[in-house]
């Protein structure tokens, strides 16, 4: 998306009689918030001088300290391709870094934390963090209230198309809208379970890719709607079917190009490449309750659904965690198979940074890779090659989240202890609720 100057973003938002400005940002839960001003704030806007209650937003601040501003990104212009209801104007959006009304970033700011971060790779030697992420989503009926329904809106599967692909339409209308807006679609397909589907573009910068993911998120369910349907990002809305999956695709540059590739190597890859897989593996374990942050996410992360359990990597094997897809030269990346769409992509790229960075420091070094079916080996020969499994719940993870430092501190403190507070009580209310299974299992039996 082209920078544009003030005087040009003023110029085009008179041109296409924009009337409304969304300043979007993005909390520590990865809910995509917006303060909507009329264009005749446009100024203001972009003097920095937009203020919004910061106590409003979940694991910001509290009351004492509630008074932030919004700083709109200058890159991130876009004029919605749709007109208001009434037809008279449209809506643009800037995404916004939070401040405090010192000046300075606020540190629960998610974005604005992965920025410090990217600032600690440039002191390493390093220019260029990219990411392509593969989101999955599910496509469920609205009823006549406008409501989301428990019925899904095909049968289709994997690949397949009209008639049995009924979402083809709806998709094809959400491929045009965001090819309107800048996104350059690679591919477009019905996915494996019932309902699900998947978008993917061409990679990007670690901010610039973040931020394509969570206006992706707003394309896709704005033009669901239009569609009678429900998007969700959910990532495992029906059991027995296999869930939703947001893969990262990362790769890292330095001012000579990809640093991952290595033509002398077997595999094609660097040492750099193996030192930083070797910390992705290595803290595993710590960053899953980033990537999957929802007690739902570990209803996915179960064997039998292709989604990634165990701690190992591949080339072509899709059973473990991390892949590394066949390209190489600039194309040379790892494809970490964890993540899911309910993550904040702004502290999922975090943390995953963070931990290759350490490996890279500590010069860790990659285990062999692992070529069999892992699903198919026996819990002896899993433990015999030494692969492990990521946690089997969100509490598990909390745990091993709460133990890994280097996770930690690539959350700071703000984000990490407001990130901890939510989800463990997230986790509690679960722990307490009484469910539908257990009713059907237990009230007759006992």
């Amino acid at each position: 998306m082209k920078s544009l100057t003030r005087e040009e973003i003023k110029r085009q938002a008179e041109q296409e009689n924009v009337r409304f400005l969304r300043l979007m940002f993005t909390d520590i839960l990865g809910i995509v918030k917006n303060v909507e001003v009329p264009i005749s704030q446009l100024d203001k806007v972009l003097d920095n001088q937009m203020g919004f209650d910061g106590s409003s937003i979940d694991g910001f601040v509290g009351i004492e300290q509630s008074d932030m501003l919004l700083y709109p990104d200058m890159n991130t212009w876009l004029i919605f391709p749709w007109t208001l209801d009434n037809g008279k104007g449209k809506v643009a959006r800037f995404i916004c870094d939070v401040y405090n009304t010192d000046g300075t970033p606020f540190e629960g700011d998610p974005r604005s934390n992965l920025k410090r971060v990217l600032k600690e790779m440039e002191g390493k030697g390093f220019s260029t963090f990219n990411l392509g992420p593969e989101p999955e989503f599910f496509l469920f009926k609205l009823n006549e209230d406008g409501q989301p329904t428990r019925e899904l809106n095909d049968e289709g599967g994997y690949f397949d198309f009209a008639p049995t692909d009924l979402g083809e339409n709806c998709r094809r209308d959400i491929v045009l809208e965001l090819e309107a807006l800048g996104f350059e679609i690679e591919a477009s397909h019905h996915e494996n379970a019932p309902g699900q589907h998947e978008i993917d573009w061409k990679y990007a910068d670690a901010i610039t890719a973040c931020d394509n993911i969570q206006t992706f998120k707003v394309i896709v369910k704005t033009i669901a709607r239009q569609h009678g349907l429900h998007a969700t990002f959910m990532p495992k809305p029906v059991q027995n079917i296999a869930g939703s999956g947001m893969h990262f695709n990362m790769s890292l540059f330095n001012d000579e190009g990809n640093v991952f590739y290595d033509p002398s190597d077997e595999e094609g890859l660097s040492n750099t490449a193996y030192q930083f897989m070797g910390g992705i593996l290595d803290h595993a374990k710590g960053y899953t309750a980033i990537c999957n942050p929802t007690v739902n996410s570990y209803k996915r992360l179960t064997p039998g659904f292709e989604a990634p359990v165990y701690v190992a990597w591949s080339g072509t094997n899709r059973s473990p965690l991390v892949r590394v897809p066949a390209s190489r030269g600039n194309s040379t990346r790892i494809e970490l198979r964890s993540v899911d769409p309910s993550a904040n992509p702004y502290l999922a790229l975090t943390v995953l940074l963070k931990a290759g960075l350490n490996g890279i420091d500590k010069a860790k070094t990659a285990p062999e890779p692992v070529n069999r079916d892992i699903y198919k080996m026996s819990s002896k020969e899993r433990k015999e090659d030494d692969i492990s499994s990521l946690p089997a719940t969100l509490n598990q993870a909390l745990d091993y989240l709460s133990e890994d430092e280097i996770v930690k501190a690539g959350l700071g403190d703000h984000i990490y202890n407001r990130f901890m507070s939510l989800k463990r009580a997230e986790w509690e209310d679960y722990r307490k609720y009484v469910s539908k299974w257990e009713q059907d299992k237990y009230l007759s039996l006992y």
